[in-house]
This record gives structure tokens, sequence and C-alpha cells, in this order.
């Protein structure tokens, strides 16, 4: 999370969320609170799940006020229960209400990621089928979500269009066919000198056999196969190249994509339909 929390999109985002929240001032708490009002507060979990953000959480409070003495009793991973006193603030009480609901939108965001994350990877327990990530994330939260996914077990795909190949069946169409498609996109990389993994996705077995023939990527990706054909594309692929799965997979019917012998599952149900984890701040004596 460190480095995170000096990547420059992070930090954007952070003065993006002060900015639709705090605007101009917090002017509830600047009528309500005196200036040298100082207290108490602790953020406490309402829901069972997997804790993720509160290194950023800590950070936010101690941007809106670096004299917050803020103490994480939580960290990071942990699996939370309702009740748990995830962590606690001292000082300015109108510095700790302008900083709540974006640590609150924060940390309950990126908590649901890594809770919904873990119960994929529970479901793969025993098997060597590694659950991944998508781009389906929510703008400007990608670093943040991804981040909350290798919290809750779960491993990073690509994480945008800069750091991976992935021919989709678009670009196939596109450019004319699968040959075509790897052929344009190994010349490409040569000319820019580019080291890309290249992954293709395929639609049926017949594809399937057009990239064994061609060759040329690392990874193949069998989009909305049946558990049947998904069998038959592994082991017809049998190990030259990295296998995915991928569409319309749900956590009831996981394992049984795993039990193929696929090496990845990838999976947007992880971060674009995730319930955010239920915590709360209160003031306390």
């Amino acid at each position: 999370m460190n480095n995170l929390l000096e990547n420059p999109l992070v930090m954007q985002l952070i003065d993006i969320a002060f900015a639709e929240d705090i605007g101009d001032g917090d002017h509830t708490s600047l009528a309500t609170i005196n200036e040298n009002e100082s207290g108490k507060s602790i953020i406490v979990a309402k829901d069972t799940g997997i804790l993720a953000g509160v290194t950023l959480a800590e950070y936010i409070f101690k941007r809106v006020d670096p004299s917050l003495k803020v103490r994480v009793l939580i960290p990071d991973g942990s699996s939370i229960e309702h009740g748990d006193i995830v962590m606690d603030m001292v000082g300015s009480s109108r510095s700790m209400l302008t900083a709540e609901r974006t640590v609150l939108n924060f940390i309950q965001r990126l908590s649901g990621v890594a809770t919904q994350t873990a119960k994929y990877v529970k479901a793969l327990e025993g098997l060597h089928t590694k659950i991944l990530d998508t781009r389906k994330t929510t703008p400007g939260m990608r670093l943040l979500e991804k981040w909350a996914v290798k919290i809750g077990g779960g491993h990073n795909h690509r994480i945008g269009l800069y750091d991976m190949i992935l021919i989709k069946d678009n670009h196939v169409d596109f450019a004319g066919g699968i040959a075509s498609a790897i052929y344009r996109t190994q010349q490409y990389l040569k000319s820019v000198q580019l080291d890309l993994k290249i992954e293709i996705e395929t639609r049926s077995i017949s594809e399937v056999k057009q990239v064994l023939e061609i060759g040329g990527v690392q990874r193949i990706m069998l989009d909305n196969f049946s558990p049947e054909l998904l069998t038959e594309a592994v082991q017809l692929i049998d190990g030259r190249f990295e296998t995915e799965a991928s569409g319309g997979i749900t956590l009831e019917t996981l394992r049984t994509y795993a039990l193929t012998g696929v090496d990845y599952i990838s999976s947007g149900a992880l971060t674009h339909s995730i319930k955010a984890l239920d915590l709360s701040m209160r003031a306390v004596e």
C-alpha cells in the first residue's frame, strides 16, 4: 500500500473525493463544533468480512489533519466480525467529522472487494486454478480495487490497456482473423520495442486449434466455454500455453470450471458488483 500512496493517480483520486465532499468547507462541523474541541472516535465493523483500506484511511485522516493521532487496531487482510473496532482516532473533532465520509466510502468499498474475492478464493481451495480480476472496475478506483483483490487472496490480470496485449474477439474480427491479429501484434511490439505478454481470446475449439497452429502468444482465453468444452480445450492445449476461462462463471459454478484444469479464471464480479462492507465511525468517551 505504501507504493500506492505515492502513486499520483491515487493522490488525484483522494483530491477529487475531498473536492466533491468537502468543497469550500464542512459547514455543518464548522457551525456546530468549537474550533478547539477535541475528542476520540472509533471505526467499528457492523458486518463480517475481510478488511481492506485501513492503511488508506489512516492516510486520509492525516491528510485532513496531520495532528490527529490515528491508531490502526486491525490490519488490512484480517477477518472482521460485527462489533470489531478497526481503528481509533484522537484529536480535533471537526477534523474527524470532515474526514469521516471519505474514509468510510473507501474502506467500505475496498473491504467489499476483498470479501468478495476471498469467497472466490475459498471456492478454489485445493485446486491450482487462480482467480483473476478484470478491468471492470469503478472509474478512478482501479488501482485501489485491484489492491483489494490481492488482499482478498486473488490475483491481478492486466492493470490497463498498456501493460499487456489482450486480443479480444473484436480485435480478431476487425483484424481479419486470428492469424492476422497475432502477426500484426508481433510486428507492432517489435516496431515499438515493447516486451509485453500476449493473450488471445478464443470462442470455439476451432479457434483454439488455429492459435495452437500459429503460436506466438503466452495465454489463451477460453470465453464462454461450457465445462465440457473447457475440459476439451485444456486437454488440447496440454500445457503449451497458459489457459484462462472467462464469461458467465459465477461463484456457484466456479469450482466446476476449475476442475477442468484451467490455469486461471477471470471474473468481473470481484469488482463490478460487490456489496460494500458495513463499517461506521462513532464518537466515544
